[in-house]
C-alpha cells in the first residue's frame, strides 16, 4: 500500500474519532461503565481465538530471535487474559474523571469561575511487544471520555488485531460511539510516521515501548507527546537495613519480571555494610541466575562480578544483569541516581528516619520508594485497575497515568451581564 493510500485511510480515521470524541464527552459513566464491563466479557468470552492469534506472534518471536524477556512480554494466557478483563473492570468502577470540580471562586464582580476536568480528545498511542496495552489503553481512554488511535508493534500484530475488533465490537454494542477504539493495521514505520502528523485530529500522542521509539516518536510528532524514555531504576542498601528484607527486596526487583521497566537495573550499598551485604547479595543472585557488573571495591568483594563501564550505570537492561556499586553515604547515592537514573522508580532500604528522609527528598524520580520493591510502579498496583504508561515527564502527568491523568480542564465563566472596564 503506498503512502498516499494509507494517509487516505488515517485521515478517515482521524475524522471518526473526532466525532467519536465529541460523542464520548458528555457521555454519561452509566454508558461508559456497561461498555468497559462488556469489553471485559468479550475477553473472557474470546480467549481461545485471542489464545490463537498470540500463538502466532509467539512463533514468530523464537524464529526471529527475539530475547526470553520479549517473548514474556507478548504472551497471552488464561491468567494474563483474565488479568486484562479485571483491569477494565476496575476501571469501570472507578469515578467518573470527567466533569469533577477542581476549583471554584467568585470574584468581586460577581462572576462565578469554575475550573472542571474534560477530555483530551483524540488519544495515539504507539507500543511495542505488549499486547495488553491495547485492551488497557483502550479501557482507560474510554472511561476519561477520551477515542484512541492504537498502533502496536510488529510482535504482537496477530494478537493486537484480534483484540482491537474483540474491544471494539463489544463497546459499540454496549452503545458507545463507532470510532471510539481504532486500530491501525499496519505495522510499517511508514503508518508511523503519517500517525504523527495528524495533529488536526488526535490531540495528544503516547509511545510505549524502548527508547529508540520514544526518542523517534519525541523528534517526528506535530502533537504532544507523553512518554517515559526507559527505566533504569535504584535501591540504595543504607547503612542500618535489615539485610533478610534487603535481600528478598532486590530479588523480587530484579528477577520476577527482568523485562520490564520497573524491574531493578542498579544497586547501590553503603560502605559500612558493603563486607557482610555483598556476598549474600552475590549469593542470592547466583540463585537467580543474575550477571553482576560491579565498581572495584564491589568486585574485590565478589570475585564472580564482572568489571562495570560507565555504560553499564546507564543501561535499562531488561534482562537478568544488574550493576552495583558501593558509595559512601546516602548523599552519594543520591547523587549517582540523579546522575545515571531516568526519573522512574528508585528506593531506599534503610531503618535510618535521616537517610530516609534525604532520600525522598532528594531523589527527582516520578516514584520513590522506603523499603519495598520497585515492582510495584503500575497502574493495577495503584489502584488504577490498569495504566496507559508511566510517564518520567513533569508535565502533564508523571508516574503511572489512569484515567485521571488523561484528562485536561477548561473554565467555565458565568455571568450575570458583567463588562469589563
Amino acid at each position: 500500500m503506498t503512502n498516499e493510500e494509507m494517509s487516505a485511510i488515517l485521515e478517515q480515521m482521524g475524522k471518526k474519532a473526532k466525532l467519536a470524541a465529541e460523542a464520548l464527552a458528555v457521555l454519561p459513566d452509566s454508558i461508559k461503565k456497561a461498555g468497559l464491563n462488556k469489553m471485559a466479557d468479550a475477553l473472557l468470552a474470546n480467549e481461545a481465538k485471542i489464545v490463537e492469534a498470540n500463538q502466532k506472534d509467539l512463533e514468530n518471536a523464537r524464529n526471529n530471535g527475539l530475547s526470553n524477556a520479549m517473548i514474556d512480554r507478548l504472551t497471552l494466557n488464561t491468567s494474563r487474559i483474565a488479568g486484562m478483563a479485571d483491569g477494565l473492570r476496575t476501571v469501570a468502577e472507578q469515578s467518573d474523571p470527567v466533569g469533577k470540580v477542581l476549583e471554584k471562586r467568585v470574584r468581586p464582580n460577581g462572576l462565578e469561575i469554575t475550573k472542571v476536568s474534560v477530555p483530551f480528545g483524540v488519544i495515539g498511542i504507539i507500543y511495542e511487544a505488549r499486547p495488553n496495552v491495547t485492551s488497557d489503553a483502550s479501557g482507560i481512554c474510554l472511561k476519561a471520555g477520551n477515542a484512541v488511535i492504537l498502533r502496536g508493534g510488529k510482535e504482537a500484530f496477530n494478537s493486537n488485531m484480534v483484540l482491537a475488533e474483540i474491544l471494539n465490537t463489544a463497546a459499540i454494542e454496549a452503545g458507545l460511539p463507532d470510532g471510539a477504539v481504532q486500530f491501525i493495521p499496519w505495522s510499517c514505520r511508514e503508518a508511523v510516521s503519517l500517525m504523527l502528523k495528524m495533529d488536526q485530529y488526535i490531540d495528544i500522542i503516547i509511545p510505549r515501548g524502548g527508547e529508540s521509539l520514544i526518542r523517534a516518536v519525541t523528534s517526528q510528532a506535530t502533537m504532544p507527546v507523553l512518554k517515559h524514555y526507559k527505566g533504569v531504576c535504584h535501591l540504595f542498601a543504607g547503612k542500618a537495613c535489615d539485610i533478610d528484607m534487603a535481600l528478598d527486596i532486590i530479588v523480587n526487583a530484579k528477577c520476577q519480571r527482568p523485562g520490564v521497566c520497573n524491574a531493578l537495573e542498579t544497586l547501590l550499598i553503603h560502605k559500612d555494610i558493603a563486607a557482610e551485604f555483598a556476598p549474600r547479595f552475590a549469593e542470592k543472585m547466583a540463585e537467580n541466575k543474575v550477571t553482576l557488573y560491579g565498581d572495584e571495591a564491589f568486585c574485590k568483594l565478589v570475585s564472580a562480578a564482572n568489571p562495570a563501564t560507565e555504560d553499564d550505570y546507564f543501561a535499562e537492561y531488561l534482562d537478568l544483569k544488574l550493576a552495583v556499586r558501593i558509595v559512601d553515604d546516602v548523599k552519594a547515592a543520591v547523587d549517582h541516581i540523579n546522575h545515571y537514573g531516568s526519573r522512574h522508580s528508585d528506593g531506599i532500604l534503610s531503618s535510618v528516619a535521616e537517610d530516609i528522609e534525604y532520600f525522598t527528598g532528594h531523589v527527582d524520580s516520578s516514584t520513590v520508594y522506603v523499603n519495598a520493591s520497585t515492582r510495584f510502579t503500575d497502574g493495577g498496583e495503584f489502584g488504577m485497575g490498569a495504566e496507559i504508561g508511566i510517564s518520567t515527564d513533569k508535565l502533564h502527568a508523571r508516574g503511572p497515568m489512569g484515567a485521571d491523568e488523561l484528562t485536561s480542564y477548561k473554565y467555565i465563566v458565568r455571568g450575570t451581564g458583567q463588562i469589563r472596564k
